[in-house]
């Protein structure tokens, strides 16, 4: 069988094209922000420090005092954490404008993951203090940042959930489901997701194996449900997908 040519753009973007125009668009994107006029973004920008991260390097370890929180600028980060049996779990990849870390206000005292730059990237942090200084200027962001933190405790919930109960097949298509919605970008009649990311780290997603993971992929191509290749997958078919999963929302 023909080896299904590559869609991955090799263009590479430089983090450090993280103007000023691109970071109040950014900030003024998080939740617990966009409600707030363009003034008042300006004033939370100059609050933010940047950094350029590099592919693989770690923002922060898991039990590290949680005394900054992070926005993703450019690039991808992602999140995982380590097991009671010493196994990596990987909790969420993140893309550009979402928001990581924990504050206080936020529930956590220390960092319950490890960050790992996943690609170059141009991230973006504010600290606990000055944070601070946006709630006593800005009360109403307190009420946003609660729906935001209740929204993902929600969602882990779900994860935690699937993870127990969903059999592999329906955990590997459900976190395929979550990166094409978060990383998909429309390709024909697909769903392309591009990114660094290795059967070991759907397997560390999923609760699974590499073998399990390669052996349902190679089923859901079979199927005609996913193209896959080297660091990307294009979902063909949604539909199957979703139905597979629904099968176990019902048990």
């Amino acid at each position: 069988m023909a080896r299904p040519k590559s869609p991955v753009r090799l263009d590479w973007v430089d983090p450090a094209v993280c103007s000023l125009e691109y970071r109040l668009k950014i900030i003024g994107r998080l939740p617990f922000f966009k409600h707030l006029p363009a003034d008042a973004i300006s004033k939370i920008n100059n609050l933010f420090r940047d950094s350029d991260v590099s592919a693989n390097e770690r923002v922060y370890f898991e039990g590290d005092e949680a005394d900054h929180l992070y926005l993703v600028a450019m690039g991808k980060v992602k999140l995982v954490r380590n097991s009671a049996s010493g196994r990596e779990v990987l909790l969420d990849i993140l893309h550009s404008g979402e928001y990581f870390g924990s504050l206080t206000i936020f529930g956590g005292h220390v960092h319950t993951e490890t960050a790992i730059a996943q690609t170059d990237c141009c991230i973006l942090k504010i600290s606990a203090t000055d944070f601070e200084h946006i709630l006593a200027e800005y009360p109403d962001v307190t009420r946003k940042v609660l729906e935001a933190v209740s929204q993902r405790l929600a969602e882990s919930q779900e994860i935690v959930k699937q993870l127990s109960v969903y059999t592999a097949e329906q955990r590997i298509a459900s976190a395929l489901m979550r990166l094409a919605g978060k990383l998909g970008e429309a390709r024909g009649q697909g769903v392309l997701i591009q990114l660094p990311f290795s059967r070991q780290d759907l397997a560390a997603m999923t609760g699974s194996t590499t073998e399990t993971v390669s052996r349902v992929m190679s089923r859901f191509v079979e199927e005609g449900w996913i193209k896959s290749g080297r660091k990307w997958v294009t979902i063909m078919d949604a539909n199957r997908l979703e139905e597979l999963i629904k099968r176990g929302a019902v048990n």
